[in-house]
C-alpha cells in the first residue's frame, strides 16, 4: 500500500472511530471536535474556523447547535468588546473530559498490532507530517498523569 492511500485510509479509520465515540456520548462528531479544541481555552469565532475548517455560518450553526444543549457559552473577547469568543462550559468541560479519554482509548488501540518501537516511530512519522503540514491543534497531547 502506497503513502497516499495509507494516508487517506487511515483517516478513515480514525474519523469512524471519532464518529463512533461520539455517538455513545449523543454528540454529532463535530461538536466533539469543537469540545476538543476549545479543551486548553476558549477561542475567537475566527479562530474557531480556521482550526475546524468551517465558513462562518457552519461555524456559527455549529456553536448554536452545541450551546443550546449547555455545552459551550460565548463570552465577550477580553480584548475587544465587539468580538465573541466561545468557552467550554461546566457541564462541557466534564462532557468533554470523559471523551476525550475515551476517544484516546479507541485510537490508541488501533495501532494495537505494532510493537513499541513501531508504535514509536509511527508516532514520530506522523508528527512531523502534521507539524509540516502546519496541522492546527484541533486534538492536543493529554498531559501527562501518574496512571
Amino acid at each position: 500500500m502506497g503513502v497516499v492511500t495509507a494516508l487517506v485510509r487511515s483517516s478513515f479509520l480514525v474519523n469512524a472511530v471519532y464518529a463512533q465515540v461520539s455517538r455513545q456520548f449523543g454528540l454529532p462528531p463535530q461538536q466533539g471536535q469543537l469540545l476538543c479544541v476549545l479543551m486548553p481555552q476558549p477561542y475567537g469565532m475566527s479562530e474557531l474556523g480556521a482550526m475546524l475548517g468551517l465558513a462562518k455560518s457552519s461555524l456559527t450553526g455549529l456553536v448554536d447547535r452545541t450551546a443550546q444543549r449547555g455545552l459551550v457559552r460565548r463570552e465577550a473577547e477580553p480584548q475587544d468588546a465587539r468580538a465573541v469568543r466561545v468557552a467550554l462550559t461546566e457541564e462541557g468541560r466534564v462532557l468533554v473530559d470523559e471523551f476525550y479519554e475515551a476517544t484516546c482509548r479507541a485510537i490508541e488501540m488501533l495501532p494495537s498490532g505494532l510493537d513499541a518501537p513501531d508504535r514509536d516511530r509511527l508516532a514520530e512519522l506522523l508528527a512531523r507530517v502534521v507539524r509540516d503540514n502546519e496541522v492546527p491543534a484541533v486534538f492536543v497531547e493529554a498531559p501527562a498523569s501518574g496512571g
